[in-house]
């Protein structure tokens, strides 16, 4: 069960009260459950893929895993994030697709049709609760499509600084914070993270943009 704290910062449970929150625990009958490092917390094509998760504590990434085995982080969950097919991706082809711990984990789940279903009492929080899971839908679909304008970059260093943009401009500044480690940027972008290395080096000499310490000066 959730704390008023991680109700708080939740944002499918945003404008809903505590006391409210615990009536759908029992209502949506939601069940908790602890993961550690490397455990699969979602495979969405195995078990039950119609449910959400919300992540209590902890941190997991989102992974495509290819036919040939190969890993792309699609996305970086701390406390908060939501989670599940229904707010995320379908699977394509013979790709894969889960939820891995990457940080001792906490996730609430609870069955996607107990949040589209009809409620009998009309309950305001249920209702509020219906908007935010659309809301986070079209926040996925808006990060999906940024994933994807890095991704049609054709160099490396188009994909780098297409991305160093694209944060510096949600951050309203020419320096942000990088959201994952230099490994995790390597597989945002797709590519092998010793040429990466290599690029930014150069992007470093040529006075395109400072890193140091995963913060990224844009110097355009």
């Amino acid at each position: 069960m959730m704390t008023r704290e991680e109700i708080r910062r939740s944002p499918l449970f945003e404008g809903i009260s505590y006391d409210s929150y615990l009536q759908m625990v029992d209502c949506f009958q939601m069940r908790t459950k602890a993961y550690q490092p490397g455990e699969i917390i979602l495979n969405f094509g195995e078990g039950n893929p119609h449910q959400v998760g919300i992540l209590e504590d902890g941190t997991a990434a989102l992974l495509r895993i290819d036919a040939d085995g190969n890993n792309t982080i699609l996305e970086e969950m701390g406390a908060g994030s939501v989670f599940g097919e229904t707010v995320a991706f379908s699977g394509i082809g013979g790709d894969s697709l889960m939820v891995v711990c990457e940080k001792d984990c906490r996730v609430e789940f609870v069955d996607y049709a107990h949040i589209v279903k009809r409620c009998e009492r009309a309950c305001t929080h249920h209702s509020m609760l219906v908007q935010n899971m659309l809301r986070l839908i079209s926040d996925k679909t808006l990060a999906l499509g940024e994933r994807v304008e890095v991704l049609s970059q054709r160099s490396i260093r188009d994909k780098l600084m297409c991305y160093f943009t694209l944060q510096a401009s949600k951050n309203g500044g020419s320096t942000f914070l990088l959201p994952f480690s230099l490994s995790r940027l390597a597989e945002y972008i797709s590519t092998d993270r010793s040429a990466m290395m290599r690029e930014l080096k150069k992007i470093r000499e040529e006075g395109l943009a400072e890193v140091k310490n995963g913060e990224i000066t844009l110097l355009l």
